[in-house]
C-alpha cells in the first residue's frame, strides 16, 4: 500500500462527502451511527481474550508467558494482516473492507468449535489469529473513515465518541464471559470446560454475519478527499511524517500497556495480598476497568471540543503513571482500585493518538492508517514480555512495563504529536 490512499467508488455522487466537513450531514450522521456497531463488536470480542486467558491457563496448565500467547496470536494478526488489509481497502473501498472483515471474523469464531472439541491449545490460537485478522481489516477500514467523515478539527473528538461504543462492548464482555465461560470451569478441567466457549462464539459468529449482510447493502457516503484517480502517482510516503512515525510507536506502547493490564487483571486480583478473588468474581471487576474507559471516552469527546488533544493525552498518561506506581507500591484494595482506575485514563488514548498521527497526511491517510494498525502488534509483544516478567518476578512487579509505556505517551502528547513539515 505504498504511498497511496483509498480508492472509493465514484458512483452515487449524491452521497459524496468532502472531508472538509461541508455537506452530507444526514448521510454522514447515519454512517457514524452504523459504524458504532462495528466498534462495539470488536471491543466486545477483544475483551473476551481477558476471560480466555485465565480459562485456558487453567485448562492447559500454562505458565504466565504461555497463556499470553492468546494475545500474541490475536494482536500478532495486526502486524501480519494490516498492510495487506490496507492494500485491499485501497482497491475495494472502505465499505467492502468492512464486509470482508466481518465475514473473516465470523469464520474465526466458528473455529472455536473444533478447537474446543479437539481440546487443542494450538487450534485455539489459530482460531484467535483468524478472528483477529477480520478485526484488523475492520480497523483499517473504519478508523480512518471516521476521522475523514467530518471536519479535521474535530477528528479526535469524533473518533473518541465512536471508540466509546467500543468501550461499551469491553464493559459488558466480562460479565458475558464470566457467566457463559468461567462458570463452566470444572475441577478436572476436562473437555467440558473447553467446550464452554463453543456456544458464546457461535453466537458471535451469527451476529457478525448479520452485520456483514447489513453493511453489504448500506449506502455509505463517499469521501472525495480520500479518492485517488486511477493511474495517479502519489509523491512521497506516510513514513516521511515524523508525527506519524512517533504516533505509531505511541500506538504500539499504548495497546501493549492496555492489553497487558487487562490480560493480568483477573490473575492479579486473585493474588492473596491483593483481593484473593475467584476467577468468576475477579472477571466481573474487569467491567470497572473497561467501563472507566467507556465513561472517559464520552467525557473526553466533549472535553476535546475545547481542549487541545495533545495536552489531554499527556494529562491522562501522567495520571496512568501515578496510578500504576501506586499499584506497584501498595497492596489490598488500594492496589486493586488503582490499577482498575487506569481504565478511566486509558479512555481517550487510542483514538487521540490515532487521529493526531493521521493529521495532515492527506492522500497518505490510508497508508498512515495501515502503519498505525501495524503498530497494534504491541498488544502481542508487550503482554508476552510482561508474562516473562511475571514468571521471573511477580504479577505485581510486572506492571512496571506498562508504566514505562505511559511515560512515552506523555512525551508524545506534549511534543511528539506536533505536526512538522514532511521530511
Amino acid at each position: 500500500m505504498a504511498g497511496t490512499s483509498l480508492h472509493l467508488a465514484k458512483n452515487n455522487t449524491s452521497n459524496t462527502y468532502s472531508s472538509n466537513g461541508i455537506g452530507g450531514n444526514n448521510s454522514t450522521r447515519f454512517a457514524l451511527i452504523s459504524l458504532t456497531s462495528l466498534f462495539f463488536m470488536w471491543g466486545f470480542i477483544t475483551c473476551l481474550n481477558d476471560i480466555l486467558i485465565p480459562h485456558l491457563k487453567a485448562i492447559f496448565s500454562l505458565s504466565y508467558a504461555q497463556s499470553m500467547l492468546v494475545q500474541f496470536c490475536f494482536f500478532g494478526a495486526y502486524f501480519i494482516v494490516s498492510l495487506p488489509a490496507g492494500w485491499f481497502v485501497k482497491k475495494m473501498g472502505y465499505q467492502n473492507g468492512i464486509v470482508v472483515g466481518l465475514v473473516i471474523a465470523a469464520v474465526g469464531c466458528l473455529l472455536f468449535y473444533p478447537a474446543a472439541s479437539m481440546l487443542s491449545y494450538p487450534v485455539f490460537l489459530s482460531a484467535l489469529f483468524v478472528l483477529a485478522s477480520g478485526i484488523t481489516i475492520l480497523q483499517v477500514s473504519a478508523n480512518p473513515y471516521v476521522t475523514l467523515l467530518g471536519a479535521k478539527e474535530t477528528a479526535s473528538s469524533r473518533l473518541t465518541m465512536t471508540q466509546a461504543f467500543n468501550s461499551f462492548g469491553t464493559t459488558i464482555a466480562p460479565y458475558f464471559g464470566a457467566l457463559f465461560i468461567l462458570n463452566e470451569v470444572t475441577d478436572s478441567m476436562s473437555a467440558t470446560s473447553a467446550e464452554s466457549v463453543q456456544l458464546p462464539y457461535l453466537g458471535l459468529m451469527s451476529a457478525l454475519l448479520v452485520l456483514a449482510a447489513i453493511f453489504a447493502f448500506l449506502k455509505l457516503p463517499h469521501i472525495e478527499s480520500a479518492e485517488v484517480i486511477e493511474g495517479e502517482k502519489i509523491a512521497g510516503s506516510a513514513w516521511h511524517y515524523r508525527h506519524l512515525v512517533l504516533g505509531a510507536l505511541g500506538i504500539f506502547v499504548y495497546v501493549g500497556a492496555e492489553v497487558s493490564i487487562g490480560s493480568f487483571l483477573v490473575l492479579f486480583l486473585g493474588e492473596a495480598h491483593i483481593a484473593g478473588l475467584e476467577e468468576t468474581q475477579a472477571a466481573k471487576y474487569l467491567t470497572y476497568y473497561w467501563g472507566g474507559a467507556m465513561l472517559g471516552r464520552f467525557i473526553g469527546a466533549a472535553v476535546m471540543q475545547k481542549v487541545d488533544a495533545g495536552k489531554t493525552l499527556a494529562f491522562n498518561a501522567v495520571c496512568s503513571v501515578i496510578l500504576i506506581a501506586i499499584t506497584l507500591l501498595s497492596s489490598g484494595s488500594i492496589a486493586m482500585w488503582a490499577i482498575l482506575l487506569v481504565g478511566l485514563f486509558n479512555s481517550i488514548m487510542f483514538p487521540t493518538i490515532f487521529s493526531l498521527a493521521l493529521s495532515g497526511l492527506g492522500k497518505h491517510t490510508s497508508q498512515g492508517s495501515g502503519i498505525l494498525c501495524l503498530a497494534i502488534v504491541g498488544g502481542a509483544i508487550l503482554p508476552l514480555l510482561q508474562g516473562f516478567l511475571a514468571d521471573s518476578t511477580s504479577v505485581q512487579f510486572a506492571f512496571i512495563l506498562p508504566l514505562i509505556c505511559y511515560l512515552y505517551i506523555v512525551f508524545y502528547g506534549v511534543k511528539g504529536s506536533k505536526v512538522a513539515n514532511e521530511t
